[in-house]
């Protein structure tokens, strides 16, 4: 089968081309003939190395200490299950699925193995294989920091720094589903796009300082990793959280032993993959809650480009990579 493999960590172009044996499915797993993968920061991370400041050795000890441990990356993907074992009860060849196999990837080859009971779930009917693609990722993760870390509730004022981003545009989606008033935070070019997610404000951080609110969020959710309670601490209300989606291991030390007031936290940490997650997201975007937003899409032969792209600042969205064209 093809395959984008790497041997070792650096820039976009340690990511080769190559042929791998097809795996075949374990009893309770499925075979998934992928359509489309995405480019996250996971993969990123994965790639370069380019760790939060702080976490570089936590990074070689989960990727690998002297070289990749995993040579596919790939933290999400969609297709069509060929193959399921059998003992697999929930899903059958033909079925179009999308899965999240986070930190053991795979997504970047044309077939991967799963196991039923993982981060693996039916594509709603209203959705295509490349945006089946990008629904994990953003949105296991914004579903994890707002429902069960801050646990939101309707009519909580959410802000959201970064809210163009793949995780940032999906926090805009899922905190409006549950019924929060949601201010997007982004740079000028992209406001339009925050807006279309259902953000009820946006505000240009190019041109307003949104950090000298006072007493207006319930929950602040950062995913630019720039977020620390002492800048922000003020702009939430009592009992309000503050979310570090992505911050180094001085910001969390830091808001660790901020004095903090009012019942006020902070909340940092990662999103497990999860099977009841992707339903349940999978139940949104059947309702039209949630859609990913898919900013551009790359063959699988430009995977290198695509990650490339990944920093650019036009950035925004998911960065859908497609196997299949048709």
């Amino acid at each position: 089968m093809r395959a984008i493999t790497y041997h070792r960590y650096g820039p976009p172009d340690v990511l080769v081309p190559g042929e791998l044996p097809t795996p075949s499915p374990k009893p309770t797993e499925v075979l998934v003939r992928i359509h489309a993968t995405t480019v996250t920061a996971g993969d990123y991370r994965a790639r370069s190395l380019d760790m939060p400041p702080g976490f570089g050795l936590i990074g070689r000890l989960v990727f690998g200490l002297f070289g990749p441990r995993r040579k596919v990356l790939g933290t999400e993907f969609a297709g069509i299950v060929e193959a399921a074992g059998v003992n697999v009860s929930r899903f059958k060849p033909g079925d179009r699925v999308f899965a999240y196999p986070g930190a053991a990837f795979g997504g970047y080859a044309e077939y991967a193995v799963i196991d039923e009971a993982s981060a693996i779930a039916h594509v709603p009917t209203n959705l295509d294989l490349n945006q089946a693609a990008a629904l994990s990722f953003g949105g296991a993760t914004a579903l994890n920091f707002l429902r069960d870390k801050a646990a939101i509730k309707p009519g909580d004022s959410v802000l959201v720094i970064g809210a163009s981003g793949g995780v940032g545009s999906a926090a805009v989606q899922l905190a409006k589903a549950f019924g929060a008033h949601v201010t997007g935070v982004s740079s000028t070019p992209h406001l339009e796009m925050v807006k279309t997610l259902g953000a009820d404000r946006v505000i240009d951080y190019t041109r307003e300082d949104y950090a000298v609110a006072q007493n207006t969020y319930d929950i602040i959710l950062d995913t630019s990793g720039t977020a620390t309670y002492a800048k922000y601490g003020t702009a939430l209300k009592p009992g309000g959280r503050l979310l570090l989606v992505s911050a180094d291991l001085w910001q969390l030390l830091a808001s660790l032993f901020a004095c903090k007031s009012g019942g006020r936290k902070v909340i940092g940490g990662y999103a497990p993959e999860r099977g009841e997650d992707l339903r349940f997201l999978a139940e949104l975007a059947r309702a039209g809650k949630y859609l990913p937003h898919i900013g551009r899409r790359f063959a699988f032969d430009r995977i290198a480009e695509a990650h490339a792209y990944f920093h650019d600042p036009a950035k925004r969205g998911n960065i859908v990579v497609t196997l299949d064209p048709a």
